[in-house]
């Protein structure tokens, strides 16, 4: 996992069998900008020797706060350094934990029917609206019957989705147990998110690209975007903070707000953050709900529970889940 604190970038214009290549490289460092400018310079000298050999190239780095696909480090603000921990201000202005081995894992919960309930209600529909229309002897109903149909599939669908499967809370909640109870080492605190449920492994460190990690992680059903990211950067992450359109809040600006800014942007940014920390105060990003297997902690996984439970006020059960 790397969290520059400083970033620069090097371009370069050149010709290689007649076609025009502007190669960008970033650059980053813990140390100074002229440290980074340093290693900008370092990557683009190698991306240019590798267009003369291969003649062709991925030709710029993309600016993005959070892939790593590219081989880019997490670039965002950096709000404190906990230990290996970073806490970072992620694009649209919400607080991230970043974790090099605590496992995270965050489990939405699936409300939308699948398209086989859609499709059962649409037939519902037709047969309904045909049989009337064939009563009544009329075009007029059977077209009027099938606009109902676009308007009314939605609807009927998840009341047909709800009768036919179990609540998707319990089901969410029960694929938690499950692995619980697969595994007894492990130690998984569980949280109420806005979306669904919040996993912290507790017994054990992990490392993000191993396959073991990774099949834990969907074992639980996890985010798969959020897993491939996992891999991307090395870590395991966690917002910590609301997010800002859940507390009557526009996101944060510019947009994309990947950093660093431009300085003339820093007053408005600094405004911003002060309207989100006087918002966010009776809100809580998570609830504590339970405790599940073994009671097997390590000093890693408590530091970091101690410092999410703190951001995140997830013991004040009477504050509104943001």
């Amino acid at each position: 996992m790397i969290v520059p604190q400083y970033w620069s970038e090097s371009k370069l214009k050149k010709i290689v069998n007649g076609k025009q290549f502007t190669l960008k490289r970033f650059g980053w460092s813990d140390v100074s900008e002229l440290d980074a400018k340093v290693h900008a310079d370092e990557r683009l000298k190698e991306a240019e020797q590798n267009l003369d050999s291969d003649g062709d190239i991925r030709r710029i780095d993309h600016k993005v706060p959070y892939n790593g696909a590219e081989g880019i480090p997490i670039r965002e603000e950096i709000i404190s350094r906990h230990q290996d921990n970073v806490i970072t201000r992620n694009s649209y202005g919400a607080l991230c934990i970043n974790t090099p081995n605590v496992l995270f894992a965050d489990v939405d919960i699936q409300y939308t029917p699948s398209y086989k309930i859609y499709l059962l209600a649409a037939v519902l529909l037709i047969a309904i609206t045909s049989v009337v229309a064939f009563l009544l002897s009329s075009w007029t109903a059977f077209i009027l019957g099938a606009l109902a149909t676009l308007f009314f599939t939605a609807s009927l669908a998840s009341r047909l989705d709800r009768s036919i499967k179990d609540d998707p809370e319990d089901l969410a909640l029960q694929t938690i147990k499950q692995v619980a109870q697969a595994d007894p080492s492990l130690n998984l605190r569980v949280y109420r998110t806005p979306m669904g449920f919040r996993v912290l492994v507790m017994n054990s460190i992990f490392d993000p690209r191993q396959e073991s990690t990774i099949e834990l992680l969907n074992s639980f059903n996890s985010d798969r975007l959020y897993t491939q990211m996992c891999k991307n950067q090395n870590c395991f992450r966690a917002r910590v903070s609301p997010k800002p359109w859940r507390i009557n809040i526009d996101r944060l600006k510019p947009t994309p707000g990947t950093w660093p800014i431009k300085y003339k942007h820093m007053a408005n940014r600094q405004q911003w953050v002060e309207h989100y920390n006087k918002a966010s105060e009776a809100y809580s990003s998570y609830h504590f709900i339970m405790q599940l297997g073994s009671n097997t902690v390590v000093p890693e996984t408590e530091y970091v529970r101690e410092l999410h439970d703190s951001y995140s006020k997830v013991n004040l059960n009477n504050l509104d889940l943001a």
